[in-house]
């Protein structure tokens, strides 16, 4: 451990909207296909909804019991707050002017957005015909006055607050309206060749008058707001209740949570502005956000592509794999080889279709797996229902505290209960956020494991944008070790003993700490001594210690952090031999995985654990040797391309400033275009 130097941070939270500013950057950049940025702005909103509903929230907490200080900030939670407060108003200008331009350029091309002001009289009787014949029924004014309590608001809804001012002699009426979620936000009309968008939002603003036609007014008017609350489960410790009620208990309370922001039209009138605020217990300037006429980004995820293939990225379908593909069995082909899959370059209809055999393979006895969140209408997990028809022993670890798809869980947990299989809740006290697979299978007298190790979730849909890396292996080292990890998950009184696979929290820590030694005394041998490693996120502080240490004693190390990074890296005496850059592309980088050089024996393996302190020790994370030499030097080159890509790679500095990366030729390299070109040539040898 460094005696002379105390260990310097990056506060998380400032580090997480550096990243989330990434995001936003790909919304602005002119390289980045307009629909797509389009896109960029919701992904960016979702997060920062996300952002405030957890972190945030948890400072507030902070906030409340008056702690001093925060880690990696030379301030209070209450100075941290302001800095926050101060970097999401400067994004929200930045989002702002993004969101402007994109249409501009959309218009440009014949994509053009109206509003209730601007729509022409043949538009107006295709959105009254609308309004008349469906969007109508949908809306059920509330009604804001002293009499009746304020509603309670969901913080993933939209609201309009409206006010109607009366004629002389009478009281300003205030009532909401929500934005019905079951329409699209996006009505779309054409005229010859243009394409015009208006929003739900513009639509009910439009019907104002007819939806208050009961009221003598002069002047009705509506501006957006939306509300997010702390989302937190508090699970309580009576041991008399069990875990699934306390989980269905916390999302009831989560509705009610407190409230963390509320952004609002900037153009909103003070005394409506003052009314919700009262109403809502807030302050202005402590939770409000000032912002545009629009609100709940996240639904611009979904923004439609108005069959423009132009402004949309050039396809890029999902890859076969040699090994894999024209085999009548997939099984039988992982019996003879491990292989390695990487989502979304190549097919994940893999692991869908190895379930599926085995779900009719007659040798098959039984099908274990954890998972932690799947797609809303999951293949994976109708392909183990059809196995429990099939007569196989199917045994689901399912984690109900993955946050926001703890509703999802419960239902599929129910769904699969009345199919049959066994239901797992994990354990209460460590999250379940391995990613394994094992299927038994006898034939003869011989029995056989078929492994599968990944860095993501069993979700075929988040497994087209999201970049994961899944190894199928029959090595019977890996695979009695995983059987280790779900006796563990099935009797959580067994401690078992590791040594090929790292598992949090019994040993990550301990093993990582180790290898990076072994790489300090190769250094301070005269040996070459290198660490490259690719996570999601680095926050854990004795980690960092660590790398610092390597540093100083001469190891190279260069590091792929997509978000969060607490790490300083080039600061001489300190961190001057590690290099950290981060990339965010088309798809998100979530796969992790780690190379030590070893003295030139290389050692490899992925991983589910990001380095954070809550992946190391209170969660159920697995990472896997590579053993596979093919497989190696796949992984080898993975991080040579990714570590010269320059398109969409920020270098990580302390001042947060997210410069992209120089390139020494001068050169473009795009990462993520190189690898799909990878997998797109001839098996790899």
């Amino acid at each position: 451990m460094l005696k002379f130097i105390k260990v310097k941070l990056i506060n998380r939270e400032l580090s997480w909207l550096s990243f989330n500013e990434r995001v936003l950057q790909e919304a602005m950049d002119p390289r980045v296909p307009l629909i797509e940025r389009m896109r960029f702005l919701g992904i960016y909103s979702n997060n920062l909804d996300e952002f405030f509903r957890v972190r945030v929230a948890n400072l507030r907490r902070m906030i409340a019991v008056r702690k001093k200080q925060v880690e990696g900030f030379k301030g209070s939670p209450v100075e941290l707050y302001a800095e926050i407060r101060r970097m999401v108003l400067d994004q929200q200008e930045k989002f702002e002017w993004a969101y402007k331009y994109i249409f501009e350029k959309l218009s440009e091309a014949d994509i053009i957005q109206v509003d209730e002001k601007t729509v022409n009289e043949q538009q107006l009787k295709e959105l009254n015909s609308f309004f008349e014949r469906t969007l109508k029924h949908a809306i059920v004014p509330i009604m804001l006055d002293s009499k009746s309590a304020f509603p309670k608001l969901r913080d993933s809804s939209i609201y309009l607050a409206v006010r109607i001012l009366p004629v002389k002699g009478k009281k300003i009426k205030y009532a909401l309206i929500q934005i019905p979620p079951e329409f699209s936000r996006f009505y779309l009309m054409r005229s010859g060749k243009q394409d015009f968008v208006i929003l739900l939002d513009d639509i009910i603003r439009l019907h104002l008058e007819s939806i208050f036609s009961i009221f003598e007014f002069k002047k009705i008017e509506a501006y957006t707001f939306k509300f997010t609350r702390d989302a937190e489960l508090d699970l309580d410790d009576d041991i008399s209740v069990s875990f699934l009620e306390k989980i269905e208990k916390s999302l009831k309370q989560r509705k009610q949570g407190k409230p963390v922001r509320f952004v609002y039209d900037e153009r909103m009138p003070e005394d409506l502005l003052k009314h919700l605020l009262k109403a809502l217990q807030l302050k202005m300037g402590v939770n409000t956000i000032p912002g545009g006429k629009y609100h709940n980004f996240k639904d611009f995820m979904s923004f439609p592509a108005f069959d423009r293939k132009e402004l949309m990225f050039v396809p890029q379908p999902p890859l076969p794999h040699p090994d894999f593909e024209g085999e009548k069995s997939l099984i039988k082909k992982v019996l003879e080889k491990d292989i390695l899959l990487n989502f979304p370059y190549q097919r994940y209809d893999y692991v869908v279709d190895i379930l599926r055999e085995a779900a009719i393979d007659p040798f098959v006895q039984s099908i274990k797996i954890n998972i932690y969140r799947v797609a809303k209408n999951s293949q994976v997990m109708n392909a183990l229902m059809a196995a429990v028809l099939n007569g196989k022993k199917v045994t689901v670890v399912l984690e109900l505290q993955a946050r926001f798809d703890e509703e999802q869980n419960l239902y599929w947990a129910d769904r699969l209960k009345d199919n049959g299989a066994k239901v797992i809740y994990g354990i209460q006290e460590l999250k379940v956020h391995s990613k394994l697979m094992q299927i038994h299978r006898r034939e003869a007298t011989s029995d056989q494991f078929i492994t599968y190790v990944g860095t993501g979730n069993f979700n075929e849909r988040s497994a087209l944008v999201y970049s994961d890396l899944g190894l199928f292996t029959s090595n019977g080292v890996i695979s009695r070790e995983v059987q280790k990890v779900f006796r563990l998950l099935e009797n959580n009184l067994e401690r078992p003993v590791f040594k090929h696979l790292l598992v949090s929290p019994f040993n990550t820590r301990r093993k990582v700490s180790a290898l990076i030694d072994q790489e300090i005394a190769n250094a301070l041998n005269g040996k070459i001594a290198e660490i490259r490693i690719k996570l999601n996120n680095l926050t854990d502080a004795r980690m960092i210690d660590k790398l610092y240490e390597a540093s100083n004693a001469g190891v190279k190390i260069q590091l792929i952090i997509r978000g969060i990074c607490c790490l300083i890296p080039g600061v001489k005496g300190l961190s001057e031999n590690i290099e950290v850059i981060s990339i965010v592309d088309r798809y998100l980088e979530h796969a992790r995985f780690m190379i030590f050089h070893n003295g030139g024996k290389k050692l490899y393996f992925i991983t589910s654990a990001d380095w954070m302190e809550r992946n190391l020790d209170k969660r159920i994370e697995v990472a896997c040797p590579i053993y596979d030499r093919i497989i190696q030097k796949e992984i080898e080159r993975l991080f040579a391309i990714q570590w010269k890509g320059n398109v969409k790679s920020r270098v990580i500095r302390k001042d947060l400033i997210n410069e992209y990366r120089p390139s020494p030729d001068g050169k473009p390299f795009h990462a993520q275009l190189e690898t799909y070109k990878f997998y797109k040539r001839k098996k790899i040898t």
